[in-house]
């Protein structure tokens, strides 16, 4: 039986707009599960694999805190947090393991309420770095009947060499349906720095269309981590200042309060 789980077949975009113009777009595909529907997947599925080596996978520990602990326990622990309730439907947007690789420089859960109409009640933005590091902006949503989700919240977690720790972010949703996007605009005290974006169309979950996308987006896990390297340099040629690294917050959660982002 389908479920909620699903591919979105794609492309990302970036666009530097201070103190260099640059800009750079690629072919992307992103897997959106239902976190209640992981071991059914493990199990319908051949070429994906939940903790396990495969051509596709997901493994837990890629995730959150990193110890591969429950991961609905440790996003309701998180929304318990912001004072909201716990018990709805949460689907995360990310990329899969790619014959055991992969880095996701930003994954997006999708947080429902409990009860027979799950509205979107917040989404949670999972940042990480090429340094191994990692941190959650968690942000209620203000209309969850709205078709886009405008939310901001100040940086936390140092990202690029070439972007201050003083800028703040402005996200674009649409959450997922037939399609998803995604938006990210940095922004510091004289306007936006850069534009981010991802757009993707939904594709059925199933091991013909994985294989398909093994071979039409090839090692696109790993062409991610060559790709943010090969533009840093570019960048730099382009003689773009580099920006002092700060150390990762103490905590891994922005809770992001509705003063802050309304």
């Amino acid at each position: 039986m389908a479920g909620q789980s699903a591919l979105f077949v794609g492309r990302v975009m970036h666009q530097r707009l201070r103190p260099r113009r640059h800009r750079l777009a690629y072919r992307v595909f992103s897997l959106l599960v239902d976190i209640e529907e992981l071991a059914g997947l493990d199990r319908r599925l051949r070429l994906f694999s939940v903790g396990r080596f495969n051509l596709f996978g997901f493994d837990p520990r890629d995730y959150g805190d990193g110890s591969g602990a429950d991961l609905r326990g440790q996003i309701e622990a998180q929304l318990r947090e912001a004072q909201l309730p716990t018990g709805g439907k949460i689907l995360l947007l990310t990329m899969p393991r790619l014959m055991g690789h992969v880095f996701n420089p930003l994954s997006v859960w999708f947080c429902h309420a409990p009860g027979p109409d799950g509205l979107l009640q917040a989404i949670v933005y999972e940042v990480s770095n090429t340094f191994g590091e990692r941190h959650r902006y968690l942000i209620p949503v203000a209309d969850s009947e709205a078709s886009i989700v405008d939310q901001r919240c100040d940086k936390q977690l140092h990202v690029s060499p070439f972007n201050s720790m003083a800028q703040r972010y402005h996200f674009r949703v649409v959450p997922p349906g037939e399609s998803v996007s995604v938006g990210v605009s940095v922004h510091d005290d004289e306007g936006a720095v850069l534009n981010a974006r991802l757009d993707g169309r939904r594709e059925p979950l199933s091991d013909a269309a994985l294989l398909r996308l093994f071979f039409t987006h090839p090692l696109l896990t790993l062409k991610v981590v060559v790709a943010i390297h090969w533009e840093a340099l570019r960048l730099w040629l382009k003689r773009v200042p580099l920006q002092a690294r700060h150390p990762a917050p103490t905590r891994a959660v922005t809770i992001v309060t509705p003063s802050k982002h309304s």
